[in-house]
């Protein structure tokens, strides 16, 4: 019979047992949490937690008793530069066990075991939480509210005139701001006023300069027609001006062609 017998030996015997839990608590301390069988995660709770607390004390002895259990040089390494930093100030507890339900094909329980300092979700609702002041009510202490209406009243009245003094700065300074944005700026408006004046004068000016071009464009059609004219009279003068006897000339030269003309046509039709 197992009477008081509380190891729970996982259907393994003694030196797969202890390697097992081994390999568990390394890969525990090196992801933070696992997913396992339920009664698997309870046996390693009881296995790491107490190495856990080892690391608290960075010794050599510490050291060597941990890896007694872990049996991997890194798991050390993690747990005692890492691990026990963050589990300092924790007395114990240093993992939550938590029900997934059954597994599919042998219905066996299923439970995921992780590191508590590194489950964000609870710690941050934890801190997140203030703590709440108990208040008590206390019948017939009228006196404790008599002696804070005067504590009130005078700190109202220290209040007022520092309030005054705050509004009176304020608006001041709107006053101050307030002409200087009223008045015109000098500078920009003058740059204004002389751009328009400046196309008003532009305007007659340019039309001006067309009505001008016109008129030259009108002038200058004459004076060419003009000129053609007194080329031509110059040509008849010329003409005019021959002496007769050139004219006489060129008469009989004319008429001796005309009557060569005539000899080689009668020649032409004797033949």
């Amino acid at each position: 019979m197992r009477h008081g017998k509380k190891v729970n030996h996982l259907s393994r015997k003694s030196a797969h047992r202890k390697a097992m839990l081994a390999n568990m608590a390394c890969s525990l301390i090196e992801h933070k949490r696992i997913k396992t069988t339920l009664a698997k995660a309870k046996a390693l709770r009881v296995y790491v937690e107490p190495v856990i607390t080892k690391a608290k004390n960075d010794t050599t002895h510490s050291r060597r008793t941990a890896f007694r259990y872990l049996r991997n040089k890194e798991a050390i390494k993690t747990l005692f530069d890492e691990i026990a930093q963050k589990i300092a100030e924790r007395p114990g507890g240093y993992t939550r066990v938590i029900k997934l339900g059954n597994r599919l094909g042998d219905n066996a329980d299923i439970a995921l075991i992780e590191l508590v300092d590194y489950n964000d979700i609870y710690t941050n609702k934890d801190e997140a939480k203030p703590k709440k002041k108990k208040r008590t009510r206390r019948a017939g202490s009228k006196s404790s509210s008599d002696q804070a209406k005067p504590a009130t009243e005078e700190s109202k009245k220290t209040e007022a005139p520092e309030e005054e003094a705050k509004v009176a700065e304020t608006t001041t300074e709107t006053e101050e701001k307030a002409p200087e944005e009223a008045k015109p700026k000098p500078q920009e408006a003058a740059p204004e006023k002389d751009e328009q004046q400046e196309e008003a004068k532009a305007k007659p000016e340019a039309e001006e300069k067309k009505a001008d071009a016109e008129e030259k464009a009108e002038e200058v059609k004459p004076e060419a027609k003009t000129e053609e004219k007194q080329a031509e009279d110059k040509e008849a003068a010329e003409e005019e001006k021959k002496p007769k006897a050139e004219k006489e000339e060129e008469a009989p030269e004319s008429e001796a062609k005309k009557e060569d003309d005539k000899k080689e046509d009668e020649d032409d039709k004797e033949k």
